[in-house]
């Protein structure tokens, strides 16, 4: 599968490492706004730097991947699917949701697949566990907590850009919980900012909890934060009527010391590249799967909406300082 990238920056180089892995797909160009960063990544894997509209253009080329800035994201799935393209985007589709909604109507007329990016699904150890929930191992699911804080804060330069913590970071989250326990009737957030001020100064906030409710009673809890000075802090915790289902961090490695001081392990590891790099792997090998044998796409355009549809209430709660219907959004 003739596949070429859009977005040679950190995720670019990322998925372009996925692609040279599955001996099904084959890069063969790549671009970027920044030249020089399209061109050592052409360097490296010994492919050409074209235009995008070249890309496009191009009927040899089976498959585009995203990986550019967020605000090139709507308009490239639009251009993709004009061009027959298989397409797989990284999150969000867009930061406006009624933009995303535009996408996902033309997306939903696209004869190849259009595949979102939110690699925390194809994580082996969510994967088990949302696999056992699936089979009914711990009975209904009652009670659903995520896990995600950061290292360290982003740059006030990025978060500017970024469409604020729901969207960009906690949207990962959104997914999980809707991956899991569906679509919830409800939202709640409280946020503030603790770890960086000029990310406050930015509009943004560093610290949030997020309580989703759902029709059946069923309760999901999000917790973020910019902040964990021990690494990358992953868990999941999905209580059902009958057991509990944890996954925990993956630590540097699985080395104990047991001494009169007491028991110490390393710490989780440090950031999402090396937290979530098999993900990534495994999630591309998902959407070639889709693209070669036809079968379901596992992270679809409708959940690129749903997600951020939930940080849109989110955002809604925070501002308004009140519990947000998701039918409002």
């Amino acid at each position: 599968m003739k596949t070429a990238i859009f977005g040679a920056g950190r995720i670019g180089k990322v998925h372009a490492a996925s692609i040279c892995m599955d001996p099904r797909s084959e890069l063969v160009a790549v671009t970027d706004v920044v030249g020089e960063a399209a061109e050592a990544l052409g360097r490296e894997y010994g492919v050409p730097v074209r235009g995008a509209d070249e890309i496009l253009d191009d009927a040899s080329i089976e498959a585009i991947l995203i990986a550019s800035s967020t605000n090139t994201h709507a308009d490239l799935i639009e251009r993709g699917v004009a061009a027959g393209k298989a397409i797989f985007c990284e999150k969000p589709i867009d930061l406006d949701l009624e933009r995303a909604r535009a996408v996902r109507k033309v997306a939903s007329g696209s004869k190849k697949p259009v595949m979102m990016g939110f690699n925390r699904r194809f994580d082996p150890n969510f994967a088990a566990l949302e696999a056992a929930y699936s089979a009914g191992e711990i009975g209904k699911g009652e009670m659903l907590a995520v896990t995600s804080y950061d290292p360290a804060p982003p740059p006030a330069a990025y978060v500017k850009v970024s469409g604020g913590l729901f969207r960009d970071m906690m949207i990962h989250d959104f997914d999980i919980c809707a991956w899991l326990f569906g679509m919830p009737e409800r939202v709640t957030a409280s946020g503030s900012c603790l770890v960086d001020p000029e990310i406050g100064e930015a509009g943004d906030i560093d610290t949030a909890v997020v309580i989703l409710d759902y029709g059946d009673g069923k309760l999901a809890t999000i917790r973020n934060s910019r902040r964990a000075v021990y690494g990358y802090d992953q868990r999941i915790e999905l209580l059902g009527s009958e057991g509990l289902l944890q996954a925990e961090n993956i630590l540097e490695n699985s080395v104990t010391k047991s001494t009169t001081a007491g028991t110490v392990s390393a710490k989780p590891l440090h950031f999402f590249l090396e937290r979530y790099m098999r993900a990534y792997g495994t999630e591309w090998s998902a959407f070639v799967d889709a693209v070669v044998d036809g079968k379901p796409v596992p992270a679809s355009v409708e959940d690129g909406v749903n997600a951020l549809a939930l940080a849109e209430a989110a955002n809604r709660s925070l501002k308004e300082r009140r519990s947000v219907e998701l039918r409002e959004i």
